[in-house]
């Protein structure tokens, strides 16, 4: 006789997924365009702040460690997406629960680097003269790793109590990747499963609230200072140092609190994907373009590499060149 604790299903089925070959072949060639050049956006933020000098300042630090974390935040679901629109459509126990760790790990690595970046706006704004004294490339570094540390462990407890959950019913998972609420509702222990819904609830709201009140706070102060500045090129200045953070972060936090902050409220599966797709996705898809094209800095170092590389390509082996 089996054990009651332990796990007899080996593996879940995506059931959300189309199952028409071409409705699979229109949904896998957008969302292939979309992780690539979700990855391609952020390398290219990544190897642009790393060559220019004059980037190497927090702001851009923190940029591009946001860039890092998007391509795996989304190399952790859409790979798996691809595959199961066109053959594969299960996952391994094992392999869901890594795919929920990593998941969760690199989005709470975002959710606290975004609000370590309204903290250096805020000193950047609010106190400009401390500024340089205060966010020292140590202190940068150090809110960098902090925040990842506390991304990789804060889903640790939620991984390792699902591990022990007895799944034993069916094997269905009616989403397109794996997350902790779909997961749950397939254990065979309806009131352990209820309980850690709610728990798990509980977590993700107070991860998400404390983020954004600190972050509100942040922009009430650097705000009530953009006032004060007489001068309209000053105020848009400091407007724009901000605004590109304030966009990520509302298309974030905006679609993760429409998923994680619904408490007992029950959707349809078709919005549970698409609000599922739309912090998964599409709010990783928008941030190398909001980053680059509203970031003149990073526009003209992007400009300037791509004149070097058009020069590079256009001298051909076999002719030369003289420069006067």
């Amino acid at each position: 006789m089996e054990s009651p604790n332990r796990t007899t299903i080996q593996e879940f089925i995506f059931s959300a997924f189309p199952y028409s070959w071409v409705k699979s072949v229109v949904c896998f060639v957008p969302l292939l365009f979309i992780y690539a050049f979700i990855v391609v956006g952020n390398l290219v933020i990544i190897t642009v702040v790393q060559l220019n000098t004059h980037l190497h300042t927090p702001m851009y630090t923190f940029i591009s460690a946001l860039s890092f974390l998007e391509i795996w935040y989304t190399t952790a679901t859409i790979p798996k997406m691809l595959s199961s629109l066109l053959s594969e459509r299960s996952i391994s126990f094992n392999g869901c629960l890594l795919q929920m760790y990593f998941f969760h790990s690199t989005g709470i690595c975002e959710v606290c680097l975004l609000t370590v970046m309204a903290f250096d706006h805020y000193l950047a704004i609010c106190s400009p003269l401390h500024y340089p004294s205060i966010m020292t490339p140590k202190l940068c570094t150090q809110l960098t790793l902090s925040c990842c540390v506390c991304g990789f462990i804060t889903p640790l407890p939620e991984i390792a109590w699902i591990s022990t959950l007895p799944f034993c019913g069916s094997n269905h998972l009616e989403h397109i990747f794996c997350d902790f609420l779909p997961v749950l509702r397939l254990a065979c222990t309806d009131t352990r499963a209820i309980v850690m819904i709610q728990v798990v609830d509980v977590i993700h709201a107070v991860e998400i609230i404390t983020a954004v009140m600190l972050i509100f706070m942040s922009y009430d102060s650097i705000v009530a200072v953009i006032l004060r500045i007489h001068s309209a090129g000053g105020r848009r200045t400091a407007f724009s140092t901000c605004v590109s953070h304030f966009i990520v972060f509302s298309l974030f936090f905006g679609s993760v609190t429409l998923m994680y902050l619904r408490f007992s409220a029950t959707y349809s599966l078709f919005w549970d994907i698409a609000i599922a797709l739309a912090f998964a996705v599409l709010s990783p898809f928008f941030n190398p373009i909001i980053y680059s094209l509203r970031n003149k800095e990073i526009k003209e170092a992007i400009k300037k590499h791509i004149g070097q590389a058009k020069i590079f390509f256009s001298v051909r082996p076999g002719t030369s060149s003289k420069i006067f």
